[in-house]
């Protein structure tokens, strides 16, 4: 039983994680910040670094108990509520401002598709072209094959 509580009451696993989601929401913040003023290139979680922040932060947070941070001291829980909660809203906020700079960067890159489309296009006449066989209709192409 002993045992069980000790394992309950892990204070430097919750501080920990708490450590972790705050250099994690720095670096979220400020890709936020680069992402509303339009820089793209130097984003913070490209960042290796941020990345096996990101991965450590997995592993700790996969393997927490939910009754760890409910026997945790108050002050330390309440942190710890607070911080969490901060970090899923910044997460959310980067997940949002990612798919805005994505569908902005997918849709120029779509119209500049469809405008080199509409340049190499041939140009249409109201006559038939010099030289040009007109084209078998769907059915004459089947009375050949068979």
């Amino acid at each position: 039983m002993t045992q069980a509580n000790d394992k309950l009451q892990d204070t430097p696993r919750i501080e920990r994680l708490i450590a972790l989601a705050e250099r994690l929401i720095a670096a979220l913040e400020s890709d936020i910040a680069d992402l509303k003023n339009g820089r793209t290139i130097a984003l913070k979680t490209n960042d290796p670094e941020v990345q096996k922040l990101t991965a450590l932060y997995g592993r700790e947070a996969q393997g927490f108990d939910p009754r760890i941070a409910q026997s945790a001291p108050p002050g330390l829980r309440q942190r710890f509520l607070a911080i969490t909660a901060k970090f899923r809203e910044v997460l959310q906020m980067h997940a949002r401002m990612i798919a805005r700079v994505k569908n902005a960067s997918e849709g120029i890159i779509r119209a500049i598709a469809t405008e080199v489309e509409r340049v190499n296009a041939p140009m249409r006449t109201y006559g038939p072209r010099p030289g040009a066989a007109p084209k078998s209709s769907g059915a004459m192409l089947f009375n050949k094959v068979v």
